[in-house]
């Protein structure tokens, strides 16, 4: 059964892998816009669902990081640097801040840490408003160009959008290995029982700092292809707000799922377009549609199918031991 869910699951990756390759052409600029920021925000999420989902740590402060990123590359261009310097920068930067942020980890959980993160939150979007020598305050930064890749220019439209599709699948191979790993299991044990994956030989701290840094390495990947993207940063899109929204695509997607992430990401950026039609009231009818997702499916979109296998499952066990489902004796 496992063996044919795999298959399944290859098969619509690989169906939505092709979808994402030949649709885009037929698209205008406005689409490739969005299915582009989707795809960086599937980037982000991923990293914050090893934080949350994987590692089991509570943050509020992704948006900060993925801010960082995005003033990472915007700054170094504009001191005529090549994007390529920015890029590695945003990433290893983060990473780094991804260390310091995590501290908190080792000594307060759940909500505690949760707070801790939001702070770190405020405290970069107030640095990206009030420190207009550096990033240009509330006027932000413009002009931000994009790459060109062995003399090919990525200035267009689509030819950004394959760009940051090609940079999207690298980071997701990326992670995938590094779930399957023994680094992988080793995250998943602290989520689960830190205790007994502290008597098994894992050192707790150094996991947890681990996945706060990687996450937040990934976001300041994030960050740094959404400034060329939309070639002007300024605070707004960085607000503690967009925490939480990051947050809510990780849960609503599914928590501690690979893809949850992807399902999550089009749910927060690209749903909201799809319900323009409602018009004045879109805003609303995207609110009820997500309360409605945490109160029928509190596990997200792709615990879908663990909720049917369970149920079969305790319909299976119930008629072996003589009773229905609901535990009542047959007659």
């Amino acid at each position: 059964m496992r063996a044919r869910q795999r298959w399944l699951i290859a098969l619509l990756a690989a169906l939505a892998f092709g979808a994402l390759i030949a649709m885009p052409p037929l698209l205008k600029s406005y689409g490739l816009y969005l299915i582009s920021n989707w795809l960086v925000y599937v980037i982000a999420t991923m990293g914050l669902n090893l934080t949350v989902g994987y590692a089991g740590q509570a943050s509020l402060g992704h948006a900060g990081f993925f801010g960082i990123g995005a003033y990472c590359v915007a700054i170094a261009m504009r001191a005529d640097h090549s994007f390529w310097l920015g890029l590695p920068l945003a990433g290893a930067g983060c990473f780094v801040l991804g260390l310091g942020v995590g501290f908190p980890a080792l000594r307060v959980q759940t909500m505690y840490l949760a707070f801790a993160t939001l702070g770190f939150n405020v405290l970069a979007w107030l640095v990206m408003r009030n420190e207009e020598w550096l990033t240009g305050g509330t006027f932000g930064i413009n002009e931000i160009a994009r790459p060109s890749v062995f003399g090919l220019s990525l200035g267009g439209d689509l030819a950004y959008y394959y760009f940051v599709l090609a940079a999207t699948v690298v980071l997701v191979a990326l992670l995938w290995g590094l779930l399957r790993s023994p680094w992988g299991k080793a995250f998943t044990a602290v989520r689960d029982n830190p205790i007994r994956a502290e008597s098994l030989g894992i050192h707790v701290q150094a996991y947890t700092l681990l996945a706060f840094a990687i996450g937040a390495a990934y976001a300041g990947i994030a960050g740094a292809l959404f400034a060329s993207l939309v070639q002007f940063i300024e605070p707004t899109p960085f607000h503690v707000s967009v925490s939480f929204m990051m947050y809510l695509m990780v849960v609503v997607g599914g928590s501690g799922y690979f893809f949850g992430p992807v399902v999550g990401a089009a749910i927060g950026v690209l749903l909201p377009e799809w319900l323009r039609f409602a018009q004045g009231w879109y805003l609303v009818a995207f609110g009820a549609t997500v309360a409605l997702l945490m109160v029928w499916l509190p596990e997200g979109l792709l615990g879908i199918a663990d909720r049917v296998r369970d149920r079969r499952a305790r319909a299976v066990r119930a008629r072996r031991a003589g009773t229905d489902p609901a535990g009542e004796d047959r007659p």
